[in-house]
């Protein structure tokens, strides 16, 4: 029944605008990040980061007032709720990973923060580019995209093992040290992790109207 009110009322295609630039902000908060790579001090990408975070608010803000306006809306209500969440947490957590690095005063990135920087930048490239496909109903594309991000977490899920394991193992390793590094490591991965609960939407939202 609420497909059939669909067809016939006006298309509230803004909801769509406010996902794809929550995507978009998803990969400027991991490219903002990713400068810490390139000799950005920590203390620059954090209020880099920080300044795409309070963008990404914004619009999460737009799509709750929107959705209490609304009374037909072009996916589930629910739904929409959910993915405006997720990729508003990819945001947030890659703000947290900046600002890990400016607290505990991290001078330039390890190897493993950089691969996982790397991936992040990947995964949210793809998000970025998967979004859009919502609006023109590209299910089948939707879902060898999300294929894509799913591969990217496996690959993160890897790089913080091999990196935690090496923590433990190294000699001589301070226990602050160790968890200066540990809690930047997490918060990367689990903003690609965010990134896999999204693509878990999108495909369920293919599966659903596809």
């Amino acid at each position: 029944m609420q497909g059939l009110i669909r067809w016939f009322l006006p298309k509230e295609d803004h909801f769509f605008d406010f996902l794809e630039n929550q995507g978009a902000l998803c990969h400027e908060a991991a490219l903002a990040f990713s400068q810490f790579k390139s000799g950005q001090s920590a203390e620059q990408v954090r209020d880099a980061v920080q300044a795409v975070e309070h963008r990404a608010d914004d619009f999460v803000r737009q799509m709750e007032d929107a959705l209490a306006r609304t009374f037909v809306t072009p996916l589930d209500r629910e739904d929409l709720h959910k993915l405006a969440s997720e990729l508003d947490d990819v945001v947030d957590i890659t703000n947290l990973a900046a600002r890990a690095c400016a607290v505990y005063g991290v001078e330039k990135p390890t190897e493993a923060m950089m691969k996982l920087m790397d991936v992040l930048v990947t995964s949210t490239q793809v998000l970025k580019e998967i979004i859009p496909k919502l609006r023109v109903h590209g299910y089948a594309d939707i879902i060898e995209m999300a294929r894509k991000i799913r591969a990217l977490e496996k690959e993160a899920d890897a790089i913080f093992r091999s990196a935690i394991s090496g923590l433990f193992r190294a000699p001589n390793m301070e226990a602050r040290e160790f968890m200066k590094q540990k809690e930047v490591l997490e918060d990367i991965e689990r903003a690609v992790d965010h990134c896999d609960n999204v693509a878990d939407l999108l495909s369920n939202l293919a599966v659903k109207h596809g």
